[in-house]
């Protein structure tokens, strides 16, 4: 096995399903921060910024996730164009 295969089954198996399942979790945390800031202003506001931070965290989430992402691909890229 060489390294080309190594870095292409790694990323395939591993870390691109590792990748997706972060990025669903940090997606649900947005949506989870969207829900609880449309209530509190249709309730009167008290928890409006609980639900501002979720989505910041969860957008903050996301474009790690996707920025993480590109790099791997940038990496395999990389190591498949070296052989």
């Amino acid at each position: 096995m060489d390294v080309t295969t190594l870095v292409n089954n790694v990323t395939r198996v591993l870390i691109n399903p590792a990748i997706l399942l972060i990025f669903g979790i940090a997606l649900v945390v947005f949506i989870w921060g969207l829900v609880q800031f449309l209530w509190a202003a249709n309730v009167g506001g008290k928890e409006s910024n609980t639900g501002k931070q979720h989505m910041l965290w969860g957008v903050v989430g996301m474009f790690i996730m996707v920025a993480s992402f590109g790099i791997l691909t940038l990496i395999q890229n990389t190591v498949n164009s070296l052989h």
